[in-house]
């Protein structure tokens, strides 16, 4: 068990520490590093270098997600009828998530700088916990519309995720474990975190927003 929790979360890390936003602005001859925000990821290339290579690294980077969370069950032979044994692998998936999910912040291969990994959050939990990352990314889209502001829908999406694991059960069938929602609640806190500076800046009024143009 400690083991395959080790393994996983290993091979997740060196999946996230690959970095796509970089990747792609090199292919267009941009240095994602120098430019725009510095930041390593899709919302900084679509500022940069439009909505194709942006969407496109936000699209990789869901799926290196969904990729570092899923691991365990595509390669772990496991009863489905044991529910024990499914708990275990859940807890082995989420080490996989977080490896992944800390390799795409803390990549080694950029000398531990990183995105924000908020599409990479987006692709584990449609592994994870499928339901509250589709309200999520649905509130997601409504704060992007409504504000124009990436960092604060992103702030919205993480802060729902525990939300709809405490919400759902009051008027659903669906239940979640209390794993399940300290796993959410950590990642509402991660998120949090890591735009602790793009926090500052929406309080200052300082924040980039994208802005139709006309």
């Amino acid at each position: 068990m400690f083991a395959a929790i080790g393994i996983f979360a290993l091979l997740g890390y060196l999946i996230g520490s690959v970095n796509f936003a970089v990747l792609v602005a090199k292919k267009h001859g941009v240095d994602i590093l120098k430019e725009g925000s510095g930041n390593p990821g899709a919302t900084n290339v679509k500022r940069l270098l439009g909505k194709g290579p942006g969407n496109l690294v936000f699209a990789l980077d869901v799926v290196k997600g969904f990729v570092g969370a899923g691991m365990p069950y595509l390669l772990l032979r496991i009863d489905p009828n044991d529910l024990f044994i499914n708990e275990l692998l859940f807890v082995v998936c989420v080490a996989g998530f977080i490896g992944t999910l800390l390799g795409h912040c803390f990549s080694c291969f950029l000398k531990f700088k990183g995105g924000k990994g908020v599409a990479s959050t987006i692709g584990g939990l449609l592994v994870l916990l499928p339901i509250p990352i589709l309200i999520g990314a649905t509130l997601w889209g409504l704060v992007f519309l409504l504000s124009r502001t990436v960092s604060l829908a992103s702030i919205i999406l993480g802060v729902s995720l525990p939300i709809s694991c405490w919400v759902l059960p009051l008027f659903t069938k669906l239940t979640f474990s209390p794993a399940e929602f300290w796993f959410a609640g950590a990642l509402a806190a991660f998120n949090v975190w890591t735009h602790r500076s793009n926090i500052g800046r929406l309080l200052n009024g300082t924040e980039n927003r994208f802005v139709k143009k006309a």
